[in-house]
């Protein structure tokens, strides 16, 4: 025989059904909040020298051309793992001289290429900007954006 579902079983049902999802949820929240704070930062210390170089990376808009783990613009390279395709994410002294050594021979005045500009920054700007660089390199992005290494 099958049982009426009065007003107060409905509410018991609507109320413990409400609960045990709210408590889904919560545990959802916490393990997501867990998963990105130890595995998605980088391994590298959120330094001076990195916020600065962030700075830099925003005052000259450089996302307006690069990409940075594919968010950004694609005219210009990614950069989001650039110190390891130039074989420096472990040396910020190699990361500084690769990285001022390349924005020194911009624009390379080839007609008809893409032309980064001189943006004339400071030593310490390019040193910064290295940093920054190299701390985004160190992010586990779990294989995206889809870039070689090499």
């Amino acid at each position: 025989m099958a049982e009426i579902l009065t007003k107060s079983r409905a509410r018991n049902v609507f109320y413990g059904g409400s609960l045990f999802f709210v408590a889904v949820f919560i545990a959802l929240t916490v393990h997501s909040h867990l998963y990105v704070v130890n595995t998605s930062t980088s391994k590298l210390p959120l330094s001076e020298e990195v916020v600065h170089g962030k700075r830099v990376w925003e005052k000259n808009a450089c996302i307006n051309c690069h990409t940075l783990h594919g968010e950004g613009a694609y005219f210009a390279p990614e950069v989001g793992n650039v110190m390891t395709r130039w074989g420096v994410e472990d040396d910020p002294e190699g990361a500084f001289e690769t990285l001022k050594a390349w924005m020194e021979a911009q624009p390379s005045g080839i007609e008809g290429r893409r032309q980064m500009p001189n943006f004339k920054l400071t030593d310490d700007d390019i040193r910064g900007l290295a940093e920054f660089l190299r701390w985004a390199d160190q992010t586990d992005t779990q294989g995206w954006p889809p870039n070689d290494a090499g």
